[in-house]
This record gives structure tokens, C-alpha cells and sequence, in this order.
């Protein structure tokens, strides 16, 4: 029964978006919402100013709806389900104001650095009281084995960092067509044959919509884009790959199946860190994707590199935690 649960929300997710995206995408256009690009990016870029942005909404739509219809129906709305839809939504606000300030503010840069880091931090602490109160177990587990080590009060900054750090991990890696969309259905359908696994329901229901909403917004993404995500999408995304990582308790292992992110980060890392202190750069450009576009490749052979190498660390992850 269960399972046709899953196969019902995957199926409903994909359906909503993909059904949405034209209505939504025209809607978007008419309201003058398109893509700014920053005249330092790659200039290939530049032809897709305008493009209508801000479709990480369908992607919130869809998966919300489709977790609370499915939980309902197959199981139950219980706190993960409220926890994961909060993170999302949350993010997935915040990613919102910013989207909206570059669009009609006309300031590409969106929300500051700073405002942005204390929505997300407010959003972490009320995470981590939810968790206190349900009695999650502050246990770290070390992915493939069965030693757990309790690390107490460090639980509460693990939490901040996974979740500010994911998330804007998420953002940094979505500049290319498809890359996040197609980068996050792979991650989060990992989580959802591990979640399924430990028999957390709920947290591998989610997982699914959350998989079939970026899939169906992939249709509409993949290159050419006719609409991207966002920073509404991409906040939403990352919050909500973290959010999935606590409740499984997987939390060394979001490194794993979240491994190009990670990647992609530790590059903007690497090349600031160092340009400052050298004057020279590692890559030609950063994040890492813009290093491959300007050494030629093409960004469609970009994106499907990027995907596959995801899919691999996904099978590492799953491998890990399930079949081992």
C-alpha cells in the first residue's frame, strides 16, 4: 500500500508542476519577472536575460501539496512532514524576497549577504527546538557502520551549518540549465530509498514529491530554460536535502550524495581564498560548472557530466547506508 503511495506522489508531484509551468511561465513573463544576468558570468550567458525566473513556486507547490495529500491518504501528517514543509517553505521565502528585489528592484544582488544569513539561522534554531522537544537523538552515525558517537549541545551549530550550508550550496550550483534541477531529483531520490529503508515513511514521501516536482519543472528547465527555479527553488531545495539528512540521521552522509554541491562550493571557496592571497586563480571561473563552460565544453555536456557524477555518489550513498 505503501509503496503505491509513493509511486501516487511521485506521479501527482510531476503532474502539478509540469501542468502549472504553462500557465505559470507565461504569467511570469506578462509581470516582466526575467532572469537578470550579472555581467560577470560567462558571456554565452547574456542571451538568456529574461527569462522568466521564480519558478521555484510551481516546485513549492507541487511538493507541498502532493506531501500533504499523499501523507494523509497513506500515512499520516505527522511532525517530520510539518518539519520538512517549514524548512522548505522558509527557505523557500527567503529565496523568494531575494528573486523578488533583483527582479523589481532591479539590484541583482538581491537580499544582503547578512540579511539572508539571519533568516536562515532564525529557521535552524526553530528547527533544532522542534527536534529537542520530539526527542531526536543527537548521535552522529558514520555512514556504513554502526558506530554513533553523541556530540550533545554541537548538535544545535551541526544544524545551522547543514542547512545554511546546504541550501547555499544548492544556490551557488544552480547556473546552469537543468544542473540543480536534475542534481536534486538524484539527491533526494537517494534519501527516499534510504528514508523508505529505516522505514521513516513520511521523510521518503516527501523525498519522492520533491522528486517528481523537479523533474516536471525539468521539462520546462532543461536547456534552453524556459523558466529557472530561482533562488526560491535552489534555497527551497538545499533547506530541504538538509532537513531530510537530520531526520534520517544521515548527516555525515549528505557529503556523500550531495557530493557536487559540495564540490562546487569548496571551488568559489578555493578560488577566493586563493586569488586573495596570491592574485592568481585555480579555475577560470567559479563555481566549478563555469570553469568547464569557458575551457569549451558545451553546457549541456556541463550539465550531464555534473548529473552523473551526482547519480554515482548517490549509489555510493545508498550502497553505504542500505546494501552494505
Amino acid at each position: 500500500m505503501l509503496e503505491q503511495g509513493l509511486l501516487f506522489t511521485l506521479i501527482l508531484s510531476f503532474l502539478i508542476t509540469v501542468l502549472l509551468s504553462p500557465i505559470f511561465i507565461p504569467f511570469l513573463r506578462r509581470l516582466k519577472f526575467g532572469q537578470s544576468i550579472r555581467d560577470e558570468g560567462p558571456q554565452s550567458h547574456q542571451k538568456k536575460s529574461g527569462t522568466p525566473t521564480m519558478g521555484g513556486l510551481m516546485i513549492l507547490l507541487a511538493l507541498i501539496a502532493s506531501s500533504f495529500i499523499m501523507a494523509g491518504q497513506f500515512h499520516s501528517i505527522d511532525v517530520e512532514i510539518w518539519l520538512l514543509i517549514f524548512v522548505t517553505f522558509g527557505f523557500g521565502l527567503l529565496g523568494f524576497l531575494d528573486d523578488f528585489i533583483k527582479v523589481v528592484k532591479k539590484r541583482n544582488l538581491g537580499l544582503t549577504s547578512k540579511q539572508k544569513f539571519l533568516g536562515q539561522v532564525l529557521i535552524s534554531a526553530i528547527v533544532y527546538f522542534v527536534l529537542v522537544q520530539t526527542g531526536l537523538s543527537t548521535d552522529i552515525v558514520l555512514p556504513g557502520t554502526n558506530v554513533a558517537f553523541d556530540i550533545g549541545w554541537l548538535y544545535f551549530p551541526l544544524i545551522i551549518v547543514m542547512l545554511v550550508g546546504t541550501s547555499n550550496a544548492v544556490n551557488l550550483t544552480d547556473g546552469l540549465d537543468g544542473l540543480v534541477a536534475g542534481t536534486t531529483a538524484i539527491a533526494f531520490g537517494a534519501f527516499a530509498i534510504i528514508a523508505y529503508s529505516l522505514s521513516l515513511y513520511t521523510v521518503s514521501l516527501f523525498a519522492v514529491a520533491v522528486v517528481g516536482a523537479v523533474l516536471g519543472f525539468l521539462v520546462f528547465n532543461a536547456h534552453p530554460a524556459k523558466v529557472f527555479m530561482g533562488d526560491t527553488g535552489s534555497l527551497a531545495l538545499g533547506g530541504a536535502l538538509a532537513m531530510v539528512a537530520i531526520l534520517t540521521k544521515m548527516e555525515i552522509l549528505l557529503v556523500i550524495i550531495g557530493g557536487v554541491f559540495v564540490i562546487e562550493t569548496l571551488s568559489v571557496i578555493i578560488q577566493v581564498a586563493v586569488f586573495k592571497v596570491t592574485r592568481k586563480r585555480v579555475f577560470k571561473m567559479s563555481p566549478l560548472h563555469h570553469h568547464y563552460e569557458l575551457s569549451g565544453w558545451s553546457e549541456w555536456r556541463v550539465v550531464v557530466t555534473f548529473w552523473l557524477v551526482g547519480l554515482l555518489l548517490a549509489i555510493i550513498g545508498v550502497y553505504l547506508e542500505v546494501w552494505m
